[in-house]
C-alpha cells in the first residue's frame, strides 16, 4: 500500500466521506422513486497488482429508476509518469513521481427533464502540491432555474472564500467544457479550477466547500424534475446529447487521458459514459 503523510491522508479520507454521503442521498432518490436501487461497489488496484504497491480505489455504479446509471469513483495512485506525459503535468518534468487522490462522478439521468452532471475534485503531489476539480451541469433540455440555482450555490462555495473565484472559474469551465468540432459547449457550466497550490488548509477547505455545495443543490434539482411528464421526443433529444457528452470525454476531457496513462482502471475511467447514447 501507498504510505501517505497527513495532507495526502487527510485528503483521501474527506474524497471518501464526500463519496459515502452523496450515494447514501442519491439511493435515497430512489427510494422516494419507489426503487430499491443501490450502488455496487467494486475495489481495483493500479495496474493490477495485488499488493496495491501503486495504490488503487473503489468504483461505485447504480443504475435505478431516476439514475439511469451513476458512477461515483474514489481513487488513492501513486508511481511515477511515462517522461513524455510528465512533461505535461503541474511540476512533474523535474521529477515524474507523482500521488493522487480524488472523487470523479457522473450521472446519467432517466428523465430528460433532469440534468445530468459531473463532479470531480482531487489533490495532486509532484515536486508541487494542488487541489483542483469542479462541477458542471448538463441538461439535455436545459432549465433556467434550474441552471440558476445551480450556479448560485457554486457562486456561494466559492464568495465564501475569495470573490474573484466564482467569475474566474465559470469562465475556466466555459472554456474547458466546449466541444470545439461541433462548436458548442458540453452543458451549461459550473465551475472549474486547478493548480490552487502553496497554502494547503485553505485550498483543502475550498475543495470540501465545492463538495458540500454539490451535495446540497444537485439532490435538490433532480427532486425537483423527476417527475416531470417527458415525451418520446424529450427521450430522443435526451440521447442525442449523450451522444455529444460522450464525444466530449472521450476526445478531450483531461481527467479521462490522466486515468488512462496512469494504469487506472479502465472501467471506472470510462464509467462517464452514458449507458445509451444516440448519434444521427
Amino acid at each position: 500500500m501507498i504510505e501517505l503523510d497527513a495532507e495526502q491522508a487527510a485528503a483521501r479520507a474527506w474524497f471518501e466521506s464526500l463519496r459515502d454521503r452523496i450515494c447514501a442521498e442519491f439511493e435515497a432518490i430512489e427510494r422516494e422513486a419507489g426503487s430499491d436501487a443501490a450502488f455496487q461497489y467494486t475495489p481495483w488496484n493500479r495496474d493490477g497488482d495485488p499488493e496495491a504497491k501503486g495504490g488503487g480505489g473503489v468504483q461505485g455504479v447504480m443504475k435505478g429508476r431516476v439514475f439511469e446509471k451513476v458512477g461515483v469513483n474514489v481513487s488513492t495512485v501513486g508511481g511515477e509518469f511515462a517522461p513524455e506525459f510528465a512533461r505535461t503535468i503541474h511540476g512533474a518534468a523535474e521529477n515524474p513521481g507523482f500521488f493522487a487522490t480524488g472523487i470523479s462522478l457522473v450521472a446519467h439521468m432517466a428523465n430528460p427533464h433532469v440534468p445530468a452532471v459531473h463532479m470531480n475534485t482531487r489533490f495532486l503531489v509532484t515536486t508541487r502540491r494542488w487541489f483542483g476539480g469542479g462541477a458542471d451541469l448538463n441538461p439535455p433540455i436545459p432549465n433556467d432555474a434550474d441552471t440558476a440555482d445551480f450556479h448560485a450555490r457554486l457562486k456561494a462555495a466559492c464568495d465564501a472564500h475569495d470573490a474573484d473565484y466564482y467569475p474566474r472559474f465559470k469562465q475556466w469551465a466555459d472554456d474547458y467544457f466546449y466541444i470545439p468540432h461541433r462548436k458548442v459547449h458540453r452543458g451549461v457550466g459550473g465551475i472549474f479550477y486547478d493548480h490552487l497550490e502553496d497554502d494547503f488548509e485553505a485550498n483543502f477547505a475550498f475543495t470540501r466547500d465545492v463538495g458540500e455545495a454539490f451535495l446540497d443543490i444537485f439532490p435538490r434539482i433532480a427532486r425537483r424534475r423527476m417527475h416531470d411528464p417527458a415525451s418520446a421526443e424529450d427521450r430522443e433529444r435526451l440521447l442525442a446529447y449523450r451522444g455529444r457528452y460522450a464525444e466530449f470525454n472521450l476526445v478531450y476531457d483531461r481527467g479521462t487521458l490522466f486515468g488512462l496513462k496512469t494504469g487506472g482502471n479502465i472501467d471506472a475511467i470510462l464509467m462517464s459514459l452514458p449507458p445509451v447514447a444516440t448519434w444521427a
